[in-house]
């Protein structure tokens, strides 16, 4: 997916504070660095993700786990604005708004065939 973890601060252990560092594939051949911090976590609940430098305007990230009957219920809520103004907003008709959707469709597939296994 052109989309890799560079640097992860502190222990495997998510926290407020914490900054990831990732290189994303805009097109073939064109990447851009991508800085997030965690701002907000509440351990087993959910955790918030914001771009503190990258390619969007803005990007707000909710992670949320909820206890369900037999496993838990990940549900994310994803605010973002592209840069650029009419010409970002065609990016994102063109490619921005599907390369989002992949990255998630990505995330559900790796977690459905990485649990169905155990």
């Amino acid at each position: 997916m052109g989309f890799s973890i560079r640097y992860i601060s502190g222990e495997n252990k998510t926290y407020a504070g914490q900054i990831i560092a990732y290189q994303i594939k805009i097109l073939p051949g064109l990447f851009v660095n991508w800085v997030t911090e965690i701002s907000h976590v509440i351990d087993q609940h959910y955790f918030v993700d914001e771009q503190r430098m990258g390619p969007y305007a803005f990007w707000h990230h909710q992670h949320h786990f909820n206890e369900i009957e037999g496993g838990t219920e990940i549900t994310d809520e994803v605010n973002y604005a592209i840069p650029l103004g009419v010409l970002g907003r065609l990016a994102h008709w063109l490619f921005v708004g599907r390369k989002v959707n992949a990255i998630f469709d990505y995330r559900y597939a790796a977690l459905t065939n990485f649990f169905s296994k155990n």
